[in-house]
């Protein structure tokens, strides 16, 4: 297991993203795979965003595990290296963010392990199938929320972490090369026949999104008080 450096620690930091144990953590990724949680969670998402709909609320959350889903790409583009535990040991708890109630995720440095090149794509299957299709799915059981606005959720983030990778020529190729598998057909299997993430760009490149309406969904974040309405809102 790589020992994480402080870089990287204050990286994952930048997104909500903690290595220490919460004092009172709510639920893990884990408990959204049980049927039977989802209405707590449902009702829990409301009573900390204080949302005006369910939708707000879950979409809410999607853009918070987002962080930690876009930080795995990162990582592996960065670092070559992935996080790699058991789904009950993605921990959420409450946190106070530019005065207002949010989540943060909280994983164990020591979950952090190297990827080998010829592992590379199915690695980031894993993380697109098992930490975000699945987890997608189960989410849709809470309300009526789309799965497109979910994705675009997480998109975002992954256009600008892609976006700063490109601009180090030192991480450019391994940034590209990712890119490229995430644009293929393969990585999606079993989630789409189609790449969501090339749907998504265009095909353009990370530094060509940015600044301009890219999501075809609205994130909702104009019905949750304390959040500013989105500024590339695809319905203004």
């Amino acid at each position: 297991m790589p020992a994480l450096s402080y870089d990287q620690v204050r990286q994952l930091n930048s997104y909500s993203i903690y290595t220490e144990n919460p004092e009172r953590p709510l639920f893990t990724l884990a408990n959204l795979h049980k049927d039977f949680y989802l209405t707590d969670f449902r009702n829990l998402m409301m009573g900390i965003t204080q949302a005006a709909t369910e939708t707000a609320a879950i979409s809410h959350f999607t853009r918070r595990y987002g962080m930690f889903v876009a930080m795995q790409f990162y990582m592996l583009a960065t670092y070559d290296e992935v996080w790699d535990g058991k789904l009950e040991d993605i921990r959420f708890a409450l946190v106070h963010e530019y005065g207002t109630n949010t989540l943060g995720t909280f994983i164990s440095a020591n979950d952090f392990r190297y990827v080998e090149d010829d592992e590379r794509e199915d690695v980031m299957h894993k993380i697109l199938y098992k930490q975000t299709f699945e987890i997608i799915q189960q989410l849709r059981k809470t309300t009526s929320i789309s799965p497109l606005v979910m994705w675009e959720n997480i998109f975002g983030y992954m256009i600008w972490h892609y976006h700063t990778l490109l601009e180090n020529p030192a991480l450019a190729d391994r940034a590209y090369e990712d890119i490229d598998i995430l644009e293929g057909t393969n990585v999606w299997r079993y989630i789409s026949e189609k790449s969501l993430f090339h749907n998504y760009t265009g095909g353009k490149h990370p530094s060509q999104l940015l600044n301009i309406p890219v999501r075809k969904s609205c994130c909702q974040s104009k019905d949750i008080p304390g959040l500013m309405a989105c500024g590339f809102c695809p319905l203004k």
